[in-house]
């Protein structure tokens, strides 16, 4: 779907972004083999309304983009846990970066991987995703390089599907996902994707309490009976 940047198409925020994303999600709904796994920090208030509403497992999955030092919201790759990196080769010969900075880049954002992973994660055990249909849910996605490492992350663990949900993303980096997982989600499809914030009316910065807060009901809502399919690492 096609949107003239003067006409856009707007969420009103994170979390009726991802009650957009549960009708095509559906035959994913009550299965015990079902975990839905958000990218920190902004797809964590998308990745609960596809949780809560499909009544299947939330947990998270930490990665962390690797800016362009020249233009820090750009993506010349990712990292993820087990040592997960992908580097956006496009990028860098476009704008190349020298690579002692590359690599205190890299040295940096790994630093706060591992916080993340602290903060967010506390005490539960590693994720378990042999065998298992993994939905990978953010805010959106511009390049696709979190998303990326995100995706050879879980596929080291053989999972039995891996499907990417998100509100928003260009076309071309909805192509690339198309060869690397089962299924992609994406309602809105922008031709010029200018940043992921701006298909949305109300885009704030999501802070380390909102995801320990929602991490936390999700998992009273599961152990209250309100998801199928107890997880073996919560």
């Amino acid at each position: 779907m096609s949107h003239d940047l003067a006409r856009r198409t707007l969420y009103p925020d994170r979390a009726e972004a991802g009650r957009c994303l549960v009708p095509p999600l559906s035959q994913y709904a009550e299965r015990a083999d079902v975990i839905v796994l958000a990218l920190p920090r902004g797809g964590v208030p998308v990745a609960y309304e596809v949780a809560i509403a499909l009544k299947v497992r939330l947990d998270l999955l930490v990665v962390r983009k690797l800016g362009m030092p020249s233009h820090p919201e750009y993506a010349m790759g990712a990292i993820a846990g087990g040592g997960v990196k992908i580097l956006n080769d496009d990028a860098l010969r476009a704008y190349p970066v020298d690579r002692a900075l590359l690599e205190s880049v890299i040295a940096r954002e790994t630093q706060e991987l591992r916080r993340r992973e602290r903060a967010y994660r506390g005490g539960r055990p590693p994720l378990r995703l042999k065998d298992q249909t993994v939905i990978l849910v953010d805010d959106g996605l511009a390049t696709g390089a979190s998303m990326m490492a995100a995706i050879q992350a879980v596929r080291a663990q053989s999972p039995a599907r891996i499907v990417v949900a998100v509100p928003v993303a260009p076309p071309e980096t909805l192509e690339a996902l198309w060869s690397e997982v089962d299924e992609v989600i994406c309602p809105l499809v922008p031709d010029r994707m200018v940043s992921v914030g701006y298909w949305y009316q109300d885009f704030p910065q999501t802070s380390d309490e909102e995801v320990m807060a929602l991490m936390d009901k999700a998992g009273i809502a599961a152990s209250s009976g309100g998801r199928g399919g107890e997880a073996e690492d919560d």
